[in-house]
């Protein structure tokens, strides 16, 4: 099992810039992928942005150009760094960590952090 704890979320004023950051409790070098997954209210979650263990990373259409996500493998961490926000970005931010194990795909997922843009 693999706690996911995230943090970085807060108030901001549109257009303005967040990082988020997430660590694994242990580092595994099963984990695979990393990615963060948002939630707004009264909508299902979406994907946001993704990286896998080789570096490979993947954007949504909504996140590319202005969010960039990073990780380091050696301690399961992952971060997003939010630059020219909006109020359409408003949402609850979750990290998730895939694993890779001999009985198929382990997810876990963080317990989130808001973030909020004012306009």
């Amino acid at each position: 099992q693999v706690q996911v704890v995230e943090s970085g979320g807060g108030l901001v004023q549109a257009g303005g810039s967040l990082r988020l950051s997430c660590a694994g409790s242990v580092t595994k070098s099963s984990i695979v992928r990393m990615a963060w997954y948002r939630q707004a209210p009264g909508k299902e979650r979406e994907w946001v942005a993704s990286i896998m263990r080789t570096g490979d990373t993947n954007y949504a259409d909504s996140a590319k150009g202005r969010f960039t996500i990073s990780g380091h493998n050696a301690n399961n961490t992952v971060y997003l760094q939010m630059n020219s926000l909006k109020p359409v970005d408003t949402a609850v931010y979750y990290c998730r960590m895939d694993e890779r194990s001999s009985t198929g795909p382990m997810y876990y997922w963080g317990q989130g952090t808001k973030v909020t843009v004012s306009s």
